[in-house]
């Protein structure tokens, strides 16, 4: 398989939910886990774990949309204003459903979306993994996303895993050439978060390389050009539909939603913000090894993508990647929330997901289990603490 290439996959035996059954138990495990270190770590602090990850930081703002629509801000004294116009409306016009079609609350509601989605999430990663490198990759992938230090924010009612759950079925489906497939998902992601555009990317790059690919071997067939023509204006719609309807209702035009984000003091500065922020620690000691460990965790964000493409994954998988991960560590957001905006960028696991299948499984089971409790016991420290903003 060529980077270039976007392969149909071959059929597999049995059903799919069977063939991806342990990765799905497996990460059900790990969640369970982290829950039981969560409920366990917020009861000896006299803290709700409920609450923990239904009624903080943006699981708040998404609430609140979902219960009152847009419109509502918070005037900050520095002359800040936070709008909730900045949160994408997938996840709260789920949790409204949800709360209209159950006894649910419009919080428990989007917690039920999460751990929903955050299934579907492991096993659309599950699927790619699967496809390009086979069934044991494939678990060891999902199980890998589970353990993440920040794992815990997929039970969270946060949009991370319903976006990754989009963002990983889009992908499946430009692999094995289901286009408009492809292009609906990247749309709906397009709804979930401004990262969206990473699998707008993601799609557009396939088709257009297959265009590329067609003329100059005419005799090669795939998809209907005119199928791939319309993923690709599907694709964008989603984020584009509603960047404009925000444009529109600040009367801010095209460009008002950078002026909610802007607000928030979001933006992209190239990383320019971050790496002020990572040389500031370097003023006294306690802190210098606070930047040195953040040095040494981008370094190894960029040692996995040269991986990636050194392991020639397929170009849709390496354009979303790379587009998640440049958007995560060049926007000049709140510092603290970059491992949170980089669960997304999945494909990054793929390299150290490869070789943990060729280890033995009692080896590899070890390793996972315990990085997971190390993970689980992380979590609830950390959603006890300062937490995901």
């Amino acid at each position: 398989m060529t980077d270039l290439e976007t392969p149909v996959a071959p059929p597999r035996a049995g059903p799919a939910w069977r063939r991806a059954a342990p990765a799905l138990l497996g990460y059900a495990a790990v969640r369970a886990l982290g829950l039981v270190a969560l409920a366990v770590w917020s009861a000896a602090r006299d803290k709700s774990a409920h609450q923990l990850l239904s009624a903080r930081w943006d699981s708040l703002w998404y609430t609140r949309v979902a219960e009152l629509g847009y419109g509502y801000e918070v005037r900050l004294p520095n002359g800040d204003v936070h709008s909730n116009l900045a949160f994408f409306p997938l996840l709260p016009w789920l949790e409204r459903a949800f709360a209209a079609v159950t006894p649910l609350s419009h919080a428990d509601a989007g917690l039920l979306v999460s751990a929903l989605a955050s299934l579907a999430a492991a096993w659309g990663i599950f699927a790619v993994a699967d496809h390009v490198y086979g069934r044991r990759t494939g678990i060891c992938a999902v199980l890998l996303w589970a353990v993440l230090p920040v794992g815990i924010v997929q039970s969270m009612a946060y949009s991370e895993s319903l976006f990754t759950a989009l963002a990983a079925w889009s992908l499946y489906a430009v692999l094995t050439g289901r286009w408009l497939t492809a292009g609906l998902l990247a749309s709906l992601a397009g709804l979930t978060r401004p990262v969206g555009a990473a699998v707008v990317a993601a799609v557009w790059v396939a088709a257009i390389a297959s265009f590329v690919r067609e003329r100059s071997v005419p005799a090669r067939t795939g998809a209907p050009r005119w199928r791939r023509a319309l993923a690709m204006l599907i694709a964008p719609l989603g984020a584009a539909g509603y960047v404009l309807w925000v444009g529109r209702h600040t009367g801010k035009g095209p460009l008002g939603y950078l002026d909610v984000q802007a607000g928030w003091r979001n933006g992209f500065d190239g990383g320019y913000a971050f790496a002020r922020f990572v040389g500031d620690k370097f003023t006294s000691f306690p802190s210098a090894l606070a930047g040195l460990a953040l040095i040494i965790g981008v370094g190894l964000l960029v040692w996995l993508y040269v991986i990636c493409v050194r392991q020639r994954q397929p170009l849709p998988l390496l354009v979303y990647a790379g587009v998640v991960t440049l958007l995560a560590l060049c926007a000049s957001s709140y510092f603290g929330s970059k491992p949170r905006l980089l669960l997304p960028a999945f494909p990054l696991l793929l390299p150290p997901a490869l070789a943990l299948a060729r280890l033995r499984t009692s080896r590899s089971a070890w390793v996972l289990g315990g990085v997971a409790v190390a993970s689980a016991v992380y979590g609830a420290f950390w959603l006890n603490g300062s937490g995901p903003p």
